[in-house]
């Protein structure tokens, strides 16, 4: 077992949680991560330093960092460190970090191969593309929004409860050789879990991927979400985020994953008053295309961030050990 290779999609919390939890379990684990990000610590690094995004990259390599030492574990609490004084209020070490080496190196692509060497990592963190680009997105109504940020948090003028109907980057970028090679070669791809449009979706559409994934040998499998998310997918079903893959991507999942446990009340009830979201509704029939899984993957632990931290973060997340677990038995 030890010998699959397991390729995970996406980006954000949703991947760290998938492989912080697979870390110890496989020695074949690569995570290729959306490049689209422009908000937050993002925002900086794209308008300030002139580079590519590199938070969704500095979470997977914090996640499959290694050792034991108090040097190590050092390093790892630098890189998800967020100041919170001064002009760069909300950037984390790990970002600033990435952006000083580009300069030594002069080269971003070597600064992010040599981040992983620093703390370690066990596993690969690809990025799913080194073009420059931007996510577009395309309303029910026709409106169309520039950037993952203003599509991830809409503004005020944005209507979040619009359903996207189409959504592209610009320009168009085509996948990486090594991102690529790691989905053809994969005997397991899991996408998920992430917010639909910005972290997962946001991959599926650049050039090459969706295509290599179709022929890829390999089982995928989605997990999904357990709250639906204003701006993105509100009063989204299970199916219809399913169906929203599929779309994207050409073919269903071989396996969904699904949370079945209910959501705590007090979480549900600060979901809906904070950000108007709800549990995603289980609408999926006992005959369906693809195998469905349906265990208890919520972690008890409500998690706070930190304040100089504007973006929204989940207050429940799945549990790392739960989901490795129902992965580990596929294999």
């Amino acid at each position: 077992m030890k010998d699959k290779k397991i390729v995970v999609i996406g980006g954000g919390t949703g991947t760290f949680v998938v492989l912080s939890g697979l870390k110890d379990k496989l020695s074949k684990l690569s995570a290729i991560v959306s490049m689209a990000d422009s908000g937050g610590s993002n925002r900086i690094i794209r308008d300030e330093f002139g580079l590519l995004p590199t938070s969704d990259i500095r979470q997977c390599f914090v996640a499959l960092a290694s050792g034991s030492t108090e040097t190590q574990k050092i390093m790892r609490d630098l890189f998800i460190y967020r100041f919170d004084k001064g002009d760069y209020a909300g950037m984390t070490f790990g970002n600033l970090f990435m952006a000083a080496l580009t300069d030594i190196l002069g080269s971003q692509e070597k600064a992010i191969k040599k981040t992983g060497k620093v703390l370690r990592v066990s596993g690969k963190v690809i990025p799913i593309t080194l073009s420059d680009i931007h996510l577009m997105a395309k309303y029910e109504d026709g409106e169309i929004t520039k950037g993952e940020h203003f599509i991830d948090e809409p503004p005020s003028r944005h209507d979040g409860k619009k359903r996207i109907i189409d959504l592209w980057t610009e320009p168009e970028a085509t996948a990486g050789k090594d991102a690529l090679f790691e989905v053809k070669s994969a005997d397991l791809i899991i996408l998920g879990p992430g917010d639909l449009y910005t972290s997962l979706l946001a991959n599926i559409v650049i050039k090459g991927v969706a295509v290599a994934i179709r022929k890829s040998k390999a089982r995928l499998v989605y997990v999904l979400n357990l709250m639906t998310r204003m701006g993105q997918t509100y009063n989204f079903t299970a199916l219809d985020h399913i169906n929203e893959v599929k779309k994207y991507l050409g073919k269903f999942p071989d396996i969904v994953l699904l949370n079945k446990r209910p959501i705590p009340e007090n979480i549900s009830k600060r979901y809906l008053k904070e950000e108007n979201s709800v549990p995603v509704k289980d609408d999926l029939g006992n005959k369906s295309p693809f195998r469905i899984i349906k265990k208890n993957f919520i972690s008890n632990k409500v998690y706070q961030k930190a304040k100089s931290d504007l973006l929204k973060r989940s207050l429940i997340r799945h549990d790392p050990e739960k989901l490795a677990k129902a992965i580990v038995e596929l294999l």
